[in-house]
């Protein structure tokens, strides 16, 4: 009885977080990506993101960096809204603080969504990345806050970057709109 108690005064202090994100991409890429979150992987990341996203911080910031075959990453809401100065595009975050890593065994899969991050461990904020394919080496470094569940085909479609670092230019895709789901 004791420890059904505690579970249940737990369950009850625990605040309720939402299960995803949809995000409506335009551009090259026209429709709405699906994310599950990883509430119970990255508390912390999916408050922030989900924070974020209800503040409208995410709505109109662009696809900065996007490498083929690898990934495409988004979310620097200081930097990389559209109409911006997208020279500085990917080397902001938000006014909130940046986060512990919270690593996991989960691995990087097609369709997995991470924390973008200087080369502190402790330095995700606001930018994420969705997987085009397979990227063990990123096992264990970066914090992985959720998967794609329908969508893919929009990922897929993301315009492009070019170089080693996959740096957009010209017009990027951009997500219009990122709404918290539950």
């Amino acid at each position: 009885m004791r420890n059904l108690v505690l579970v249940a005064a737990l369950g009850a202090a625990s605040p309720a977080l939402a299960t995803g994100l949809d995000i409506e991409v335009a551009g090259e890429a026209n429709g709405t990506v699906h994310i599950d979150l990883f509430e119970d992987v990255a508390p912390n990341h999916v408050k922030q993101i989900t924070d974020l996203a209800k503040e409208g911080a995410y709505d109109g910031v662009v696809f900065h960096r996007v490498i083929n075959g690898f990934m495409a990453q988004t979310g620097d809401v200081e930097f990389g809204k559209m109409g911006g100065d997208m020279r500085m595009a990917g080397r902001g975050g938000s006014s909130k603080p940046d986060l512990k890593a919270e690593f996991s065994d989960k691995s990087f899969q097609r369709g997995t969504v991470g924390m973008a991050r200087s080369q502190s461990p402790d330095s995700a904020n606001s930018q994420f990345f969705i997987m085009f394919a397979p990227a063990g080496h990123l096992d264990g470094q970066y914090t992985v806050v959720g998967e794609v569940t329908e969508g893919m085909d929009v990922v897929d479609a993301i315009k492009r970057g070019s170089g080693r670092n996959g740096e957009v230019t010209g017009k990027p895709d951009m997500m219009t709109k990122v709404t918290v789901t539950d």
